[in-house]
Formats: C-alpha cells, sequence, structure tokens
C-alpha cells in the first residue's frame, strides 16, 4: 500500500533560496522516501509531495523529516491557527488516477 504526505510552507520573502537550498544534494533523501518534489504553489507558498512504500516507513523517516525541518525553521513563517510553520497530511493512496 503506498502513501503520500503533503506538507505545506510559507517561506519568507527573499527565503526562497535557503528553503530549497535545505533539500537539495541529499538533504531530503530520508529512509524509506521512494519520491518527492517541491511545488510551488504561489508567491511564497510551497508542498512537499513524499511517496512512501507504508505508512511504517513514513512514521519511521519523522525524526530525520523533523531534523531537516529544523534546518531551515527559520526561513518560515507561521502557518497560523495552531499549526506551526507547517501543514502536514498523510494517507494511504485509495484510488489511482
Amino acid at each position: 500500500m503506498q502513501v503520500y504526505n503533503v506538507v505545506k510552507f510559507r517561506v519568507k520573502q527573499g527565503e526562497e533560496a535557503a528553503f530549497l537550498d535545505a533539500h537539495r544534494n541529499g538533504k531530503a533523501k530520508w529512509p524509506g522516501l521512494e519520491h518527492g518534489v517541491i511545488i510551488k504553489t504561489g508567491e511564497q507558498s510551497f508542498c512537499l509531495i513524499g511517496t512512501w512504500a507504508s505508512q511504517e516507513a513514513m512514521v519511521a523517516a519523522r525524526p530525520a523529516m523533523i531534523k531537516t525541518l529544523d534546518s531551515f525553521r527559520s526561513v518560515l513563517e507561521d502557518q497560523g491557527g495552531g499549526r506551526g510553520v507547517t501543514d502536514a497530511v498523510s494517507g494511504a493512496v485509495v484510488l489511482d488516477l
């Protein structure tokens, strides 16, 4: 069962390069991640989309993902509503289009 995670970020003005650099050169090659992309969804808004072999693989990689997040947390804006600097969701594929 394949699992995806999606994390929304809002990057501070002028910090886009620092945000992207924090994921380059293997810095986001978390154990169990099959494939990942970052898409730009607005002026300062981005989403990271990851594909995982299983929920267990993704859960096991959370400490490594948090370590990466900690390396660039200072360039992110708070999402508001108690979410902090990320807005993350994940789940298993229920329909393959």
